[in-house]
This record gives C-alpha cells, structure tokens and sequence, in this order.
C-alpha cells in the first residue's frame, strides 16, 4: 500500500469537507462523525501483495493478462507494492493514521493454489499474520473474498465466471476462509463490483479474461459481449448466494457480523 491508498482516501475527504460551508478542515474532529462511522481504508491482492510466483501462490487470470502486455503500460503485478512482505509496515502507518478498519481481499490462488483442494500453508499464514496484526493495532479487518482474480487454473478449466461450475468452487473456497478466519473477521464482502466485471471482462474485453465481440471491444479474441456479460453476473449471484446460505446456516454467530456483495 506504501501509503499512497491511506492518503488518497483522506484528501478525498478532506477535499470533501472544505465544500462543507466553507468550514476548514481543521475545524473537524471525530466528535463530528457518527459514532457507526469508520475510518478506514481498501485494497485488492492483486494491486498490492506481489509475491505471484512467491510461496506456493498459482496464476490467477491477472497475471495471465498482464503478462501478455495487455496493460496499456505494460505493468505486471509481480511485485505490485510488495504487500506480502511489507504488510507490517502497512498496519504500522494505518495506525498512524488513526484508520479504525482496514478493506483487503484475499487471493483465491495463493490460499488454494488449484482453485480447490489442498490448502496452502504458506498463503494461510499470510492472511492469518495479517488479521491479527490488525487486530493488534485495533483495526477492524474487512475482508473480500473475490476481486476480479480468479485463479487461472478455473478459467483454463471451464471457463471461469462463464460456467455454473464456478458456484461449487467459490462456495468451496469461500468456506475455507469461513473456517480459517471467521473467528475474528465480522465484516465479509463475497464478491466486488460484478457490474465491473460484466463490462470490462466480457464486454469490453479490457479486464481479463479480455472477452468481448464487434463492435462493443476490440483485440479481443474470443467473446461474446451480447450475451455472455449476462451469463458471468448470472452466475455471481448463483455463487454469491450459495456463500451467503452457507455462511448463515453454518458460521453466523450474530447478527451483527455483515457479508454482502459490492457494487
């Protein structure tokens, strides 16, 4: 993260603020906030973790993209900001800055390297380190479990989002993380932005897999953007509702704790 998400989202809010009857920001304290507010800030594993080769993580459909130079600036995610290694230093400036939640997601590839099956040690301690150094510094951790990085291994074998197998392997997967960090995570987001990945993924074809058709994308090819948008939203719902059943029949413990999509 570097910094750079955390100071975004403050002078986001600080640029905010000054609209608010010509009050300095410097005139704003906690007190003015809602008690329910929180502070806090977001990433995805992608942007910032690195380590893609690192520590038994597998290719997830990003790093098939990138690789393949279909970044207008020709940048990978193999380093990203180097999140693995550094997230102490991470949870060591969101402290300083006084965040009270912290947004990650978890990637599917390095906790389950085939897209189900075998666990990976290595990728389950990460995720393990970083909740509880959160949870150390008194930071709320918000957890994601998808962001627009399906292990590649899934899109190779049936085609990812475009087939209904996709709901079995995500619930699978999503139960993983339920067991393994339910214990202390109260806040789940099952899947971010499927409006996003409808258009740039399957219409557009400017996010992988890089699916789209004439006249809606170009260099895509293979693709339908007629259809198969419709087809990959349809089955994120099937799999976010089967992730939601699971986790309210079995690991739910109050009403408190939240698990929704993002939009």
């Amino acid at each position: 993260m570097r910094g750079s998400v955390v100071a975004c989202l403050l002078l986001e809010l600080l640029l905010m603020l000054e609209v608010d009857v010509g009050r300095s920001t410097l005139q704003y304290g906690r007190e003015d906030f809602p008690q329910d507010f929180v502070f806090g800030a977001g990433t995805s594993a992608y942007q910032v973790e690195g380590a893609a080769a690192g520590d038994g993580r597998s290719p997830c459909i990003w790093d098939t993209f990138t690789h393949a130079g279909r970044m207008p600036d020709k940048s990978t995610g193999d380093v990203a900001s180097d999140g693995y290694h550094k997230y102490e230093e991470d949870v060591k400036l969101m402290t300083e800055t006084g965040l009270e939640a912290y947004r990650f997601s978890i990637s599917w590839s390095r906790l389950l390297p085939n897209g189900r099956g075998a666990l990976n040690p290595k990728g389950l301690d990460f995720y393990n380190n970083l909740i509880n150094d959160l949870l150390k510094h008194g930071i709320q951790p918000h957890v994601t479990l998808y962001h627009l990085d399906l292990p590649q291994v899934l899109e190779d074998e049936y085609g990812g989002w475009l087939s209904p197998k996709i709901a079995d392997d995500f619930t699978a997967y999503a139960e993983v993380c339920f067991r393994e960090f339910g214990d202390r995570v109260s806040h789940w987001t099952t899947i971010t932005e499927p409006n996003v990945m409808a258009i740039a993924s399957y219409d557009t074809g400017t996010f992988p897999p890089g699916r789209c058709s004439y006249p809606f994308g170009i260099n895509c090819t293979a693709g339908n953007s007629t259809t198969e948008p419709y087809i990959a939203v349809h089955n994120v719902l099937l799999a976010h509702a089967s992730a939601v059943k699971l986790y309210r029949t079995k690991y739910q413990v109050s009403h408190f704790i939240q698990i929704h999509a993002y939009n």
